[in-house]
């Protein structure tokens, strides 16, 4: 899925190493984002073709309804080859053209650490590029074969996967919880897409309603029940510590966030239970 409209500005852009990526650490503020009337668009940078279930095809199926539950108007895949996301110039050129393209002032992007060696190098390449992006002397085209202009993005945010850290903000989600995970869902190839707490079928019993089929590949660390249901108490546990039913974590990177004005960026009645 992608825009063919030409010079359209989006407030964020959510980058994944891999699809979905960006649907578990941060579908809930993307959806609502969304809904308040902000521009996101979602880039992967792989297709997850090494992944052990489902193939790059399912996935780019999968990536396609996800954005469409999110209500993501520009989806894009950059074909990096998935397992071997080098902080090469090719690279790079490749999310600095996107990042041209489509002009964010906000990046959400892979976290800084993860037992995922893609997780970690996905953020190195895009904060690279992202520096790189606002130098007038590195040259892109646009799919039009037009120069681009430089842009480089304002604010730049890891969002959470597999290795906790301590947050610099915690996006309130509640509300659009059930949308996001109607988001990862869609991508039945890599998750156990039954209810919280359902045990994984054997092949014998699994069907089109989720669960493990020999077809779909083994167990992963993802596709275990268990999974979700981790996820699922994580985003509680951060939610409630900002008076939330349901939060999703952020790093900013390269902080502390400036102001010059306390009152106004603080002003927002703090919820507490």
């Amino acid at each position: 899925m992608s825009s063919n409209v030409k010079n359209v500005k989006y407030d964020v852009l959510a980058i994944g190493s891999h699809p979905d990526d960006v649907e578990l650490g941060c579908g809930g503020t993307i959806a609502a984002l969304i809904e308040a009337g902000y521009r996101v668009g979602i880039v992967d940078l792989t297709r997850g073709e090494l992944g052990s279930r489902g193939t790059p095809d399912q996935r780019d199926m999968e990536a396609t309804e996800a954005a469409r539950v999110l209500g993501v108007d520009r989806r894009v895949n950059l074909g990096i080859p998935d397992g071997n996301i080098k902080n090469s110039r090719k690279n790079r050129l490749r999310v600095i053209a996107e990042l041209r393209a489509t002009r964010p002032d906000i990046l959400l992007i892979p976290a800084p650490d993860c037992r995922h060696p893609d997780h970690p190098a996905g953020a190195r390449l895009v904060c690279d590029a992202a520096f790189q992006a606002g130098l007038v002397k590195v040259e892109t085209l646009d799919g039009f074969g037009v120069m681009q202009e430089p842009w480089r993005p304002q604010h730049i945010l890891h969002y959470m996967q597999s290795i906790p850290f301590e947050p610099t903000l915690v996006m309130d989600v509640s509300e659009f919880w059930e949308t996001r995970n109607a988001a990862v869902r869609a991508f039945s190839s890599q998750f156990h897409t039954g209810g919280a707490g359902e045990r994984n079928p054997g092949p014998e019993e699994a069907g089109e309603g989720g669960g493990l089929s020999e077809d779909q590949g083994p167990e992963t660390f993802i596709s275990n029940p268990a999974f979700m249901d981790w996820y699922d108490a994580r985003a509680r546990t951060f939610g409630y510590r900002i008076g939330a039913t349901f939060g999703e974590p952020f790093l900013y990177r390269h902080g502390p966030i400036g102001t010059d004005d306390l009152v106004g960026m603080l002003k927002k009645e703090k919820p507490f239970r």
